[in-house]
This record gives C-alpha cells, sequence and structure tokens, in this order.
C-alpha cells in the first residue's frame, strides 16, 4: 500500500469513527422537541437527517446502537426506520436484529410503542416483518385489555394494519363496541357503563376517564380526588401543580418509586417557599432515588466535582421545561451516591459570586437564572483539586465565551503533570445546527445525557467520543452491548411504563 493509500485509509477510517460516535452521542440527548436554543422543526429535520445517513453506511452499528442505553425517543426511531427499510440479506444479522426489535420494543414505554405502530400504519409500512412485530406485540401483551382500552384506537389501527388475531371480546370492543350491552371483561364493561354512570368513570385509567368526567360535568377536583387509585405514579407528578390549583389538596406522591429525574423535575416545579418549608422530606426522597438509580446501573467514582450550570437556558422550552436544571440537580444526588468525595459548584445567579449551597448539599433550592458563568465554578473545583470534573451544561458559554476550553487548554499544558484531572462535559441538549449535543470546546470531551440515570452508559462510551478506541472497536463493544442485552431481555417481558 502506498504512503497515500495509507493516509486515505486513515482518514477513512476517523470520518467513519467520528460518524458513528456522532450519532450515539447524539443519541443519547435528542429528543426532537423544542429546545432553548432551537425549535421543533430544526431538531426533527437534524435527527431524521442523521439517523437516516448511519442507517444508510452503517446498518449494523445502527441497529445495535438500540443496546448502548440511547434514550426512548431514538430507540422508537431506529425500530421505525429498520422496518422501513425492510429485513436485511445476511441470516446472522437479520436474526440478531429482528431480537433487538422485539426486546427493545417490550422495554420501551407503551405509549411510544403505540405511537410508533400508529405512524408505522399512516406512512403505510406494511413489509411481512413489520406485520410480524406489530402482531407478536399486541399478542404478547400481559395486560392486554387495560392497553386496549387506554390505548384502543392506536390498538384498533395497529391490529388492523398488521391483521393480528384478538380474542373475540377484544374485536366486539374494538369494532363494535356501541352494538354491545355487556362485557365479560370488566375493564370492557366499566368504559361501557361510563357513558352514562358518573361512578363507573372511577373504574378506568385516568387518561381514559379524564374526557368521560368532562362530558359528565364532574368538577374537576372531586375528579382529582377519587381517580387517584387509578392514576400512575407518572401522572401524578405531571398532575400534581394542577390538582393543587383545582382542589387545593395535593394529589398524594409516591416518592419512594419515583424515577430519579422525574423526581428532579417534579421537586423543581413546586414553588420556592413550599421547596424550602419541605426541604428535608424532599432531600432524603432524592437521596434514595439516587440509590435506587446506582444499584440498577452501580457506578463507582473517587473524588468528583460536578460544575453546573444554572443560567436562564436551563429553565428549558415549554415542551422540555426545567428539564436541564432538573437533569443538574438529578445528577448533583447521582454523583454524591456514586463518589468516594463529591462537592458541586453551581453558576452564579446572577453575576454575583457564586451562590453556596447549603452544608448538607439540598441542590433542589437553586433556581435558573443570569447569564452562563462556567469559568468562576471551574476555578473553584479545580482549587478543590478532584480526579475528575464533569460539567452539567447546555454548552452555550457567554460570560465569558471560550473560558472553560481556555481554562482546560492551560491546566492541561501547564498543571496536568503534576495534578491529573479528567474533564467531561456532559450535555442533556442536542443541537439541531451541529447534529450533537454543543460542545464548550476542542480541549473538552462532550457526551450525551438525557436522563442523570443514563450517565453510566454515558461515560462507558466517553472512550470512544475522545478518539480514544477505532470503529473496529467501537462496532465490537457495541456487538457486546447488543449480545448482553438480547441475553438480559430475551424471555421478558416486564411490566410496561404506562406513562409519557
Amino acid at each position: 500500500m502506498s504512503i497515500s493509500d495509507s493516509h486515505y485509509a486513515q482518514l477513512r477510517e476517523k470520518c467513519e469513527r467520528e460518524d458513528l460516535v456522532m450519532f450515539v452521542n447524539a443519541c443519547f440527548a435528542a429528543t426532537g422537541q423544542k429546545e432553548y436554543y432551537s425549535d421543533q422543526y430544526a431538531q426533527s429535520v437534524s435527527i431524521d437527517f442523521l439517523h437516516q445517513y448511519v442507517l444508510g453506511n452503517y446498518r449494523r452499528v445502527y441497529a445495535r446502537a438500540l443496546a448502548a442505553g440511547v434514550n426512548h425517543f431514538n430507540q422508537a426511531l431506529i425500530i421505525r426506520n429498520l422496518l422501513r427499510a425492510g429485513a436485511p440479506d445476511e441470516p446472522a444479522f437479520r436474526a440478531e436484529e429482528g431480537r433487538l426489535i422485539a426486546a427493545t420494543l417490550r422495554q420501551l414505554p407503551t405509549n411510544r410503542a403505540y405511537q410508533l405502530f400508529d405512524r408505522l400504519a399512516g406512512e403505510g409500512v406494511n413489509n411481512r416483518r413489520t406485520r410480524a412485530v406489530v402482531r407478536d406485540y399486541c399478542q404478547g401483551r400481559k395486560n392486554r385489555a387495560f392497553e386496549v382500552l387506554k390505548y384502543r384506537n392506536k390498538f384498533r389501527k395497529a391490529v388492523r394494519h398488521a391483521h393480528a388475531a384478538v380474542d373475540d371480546e377484544t374485536a366486539l370492543f374494538l369494532f363494535a363496541r356501541n352494538e354491545q350491552t355487556r362485557f365479560d371483561e370488566p375493564l370492557y364493561d366499566a368504559y361501557r357503563r361510563a357513558h352514562y354512570s358518573k361512578q363507573a368513570v372511577y373504574e378506568l385509567p385516568y387518561t381514559v376517564a379524564e374526557g368521560l368526567a368532562a362530558r359528565h360535568g364532574i368538577p374537576r377536583d372531586i375528579f382529582l380526588r377519587n381517580i387517584q387509585p387509578q392514576m400512575t405514579q407518572a401522572e401524578k407528578l405531571r398532575v400534581q401543580n394542577a390538582a393543587k390549583r383545582a382542589s387545593k389538596q395535593p394529589i398524594a406522591i409516591d416518592m419512594p418509586r419515583a424515577p430519579l429525574t422525574k423526581l428532579a423535575l417534579y421537586v423543581l416545579s413546586l414553588p420556592p417557599q413550599e421547596r424550602t418549608e419541605r426541604s428535608d422530606e424532599l432531600h432524603l426522597a432524592l437521596q434514595n432515588a439516587a440509590r435506587r438509580a446506582q444499584r440498577k446501573s452501580p457506578l463507582r467514582l473517587g473524588k468528583v466535582a460536578a460544575v453546573m450550570d444554572r443560567s436562564r437556558s436551563t429553565w428549558g422550552s415549554r415542551e422540555r421545561r426545567r428539564r436541564p436544571l432538573a437533569v443538574a440537580v438529578a445528577t448533583h444526588y447521582l454523583l454524591a451516591a456514586a463518589s468516594d468525595e463529591f462537592r458541586s459548584f453551581w453558576t452564579p445567579a446572577r453575576g454575583d459570586a457564586p451562590d453556596q449551597l447549603p452544608a448538607d448539599g439540598k441542590a433542589f433550592l437553586v433556581d435558573a437564572g443570569g447569564q452562563s458563568d462556567l469559568a468562576t465554578p471551574l476555578l473553584d473545583a479545580l482549587d478543590w483539586r478532584p480526579e475528575q470534573i464533569l460539567l452539567i451544561s447546555d454548552g452555550y458559554e457567554n460570560a465569558p465565551c471560550d473560558a472553560v476550553n481556555q481554562i482546560v487548554r492551560v491546566f492541561r499544558q501547564r498543571l496536568q503533570a503534576t495534578m491529573p484531572i479528567s474533564f467531561v462535559h456532559a450535555n442533556p441538549v442536542f443541537d439541531a445546527d451541529y447534529f450533537s449535543p454543543h460542545r464548550l470546546g476542542d480541549s473538552l470531551l462532550t457526551i450525551g445525557l438525557r436522563d442523570a440515570e443514563d450517565l453510566n452508559g454515558s461515560l462507558r462510551f466517553a472512550k470512544f467520543a475522545a478518539g480514544e478506541a477505532t470503529r473496529a472497536e467501537l462496532e465490537t463493544y457495541l456487538g457486546e452491548l447488543a449480545a448482553d442485552y438480547l441475553q438480559q431481555h430475551a424471555a421478558t417481558d416486564t411490566p410496561q411504563n404506562h406513562d409519557h
């Protein structure tokens, strides 16, 4: 091979590796929703293009990304594109891809799976593989009556599109409900009775009962008080503040079961005075949620400092309200549970000196506001001399611009040898213009992070994002993840999360 050919091969290898790293990294953060700096249309166009590019050029890696810990939005998008493209020719790869699709569908929130089927039907994707996937999913549900009722329009469309067989009573409920005077299935019959009986409304799932309650003219406060036993945990978190305004009585939240990031979102939605008054209770709940996340995906770290952005942009958008700030708060608690020593350093609220957290580290008492002065808390973190510094930021720095990049660059040139510190920037926001989470500069490694609970998976991927591995090593790593994923979920159909 000539020198020019060798150089060309190296460039190609570098380009391919960067393509794949960009894609997997983007799939940790992108949700297709409006962000503070970009609208929903730009987000969806950008991530759709990235998916189509990687599917067309690196299909095996594209399918195996389902096992890499990417978020639910991107898992559903990968499945959709794989089904639209049809099955690959190679038998072994076709079988692996099919098992990955089935296993991922079983783990997706149920509403996302039926939204996916609805979209496939609307797009006319009706190949044999798609029909088999939809048919197997619908027929294998453990709580089918609940799903038929809650997602009845999408379920009806899915079984019709895939020609899936259902039992006689389900068929009557889906296609001839108005002709029936009684159903043996209690949920089906409760829905029939709820059209003329107010009491039967409270036997239904919350999202189904809500419309019928409005039709009956049931006052909102009475409805919310009586429907609580039928609400899922996520529904209670979602309507908590609205319920308090309507009924002056909060819905009981089962905080010991709430996921860490969702719990942080709920806590930040409370008025500041209530957060302060309930600080001990909320602090303990977040600590316990972090311990549960730590047990599920163990992460062991040494002496860690976190530089947290709480500037105005961390308020997020209307669709993702407070999410960047909530990810920072949740990560604070997760790192505290996973580290031998931990401190967090927050950006100044409104250009003043950084507000110090209370001695007990109640990070949820912070609020979004001010500019992105990441340099000040970064310098404070360096003075503490940790082994690792993790920055949580949307990547936009304006007080001053590029300060973090220059600080890290100079530190590595002059001090890294005597005071070794690793730097990682975790970004919960996808940048549509760059097809990836926005970087803080060339001196700093950036990884995507949608939820704090995903931090372990994102950090495992960091060595590839840092360019420390080849494309072959990346593909091998994803292959190992896929094998472990399939082994873990091969015969499971765990209870599904019926929430957004």
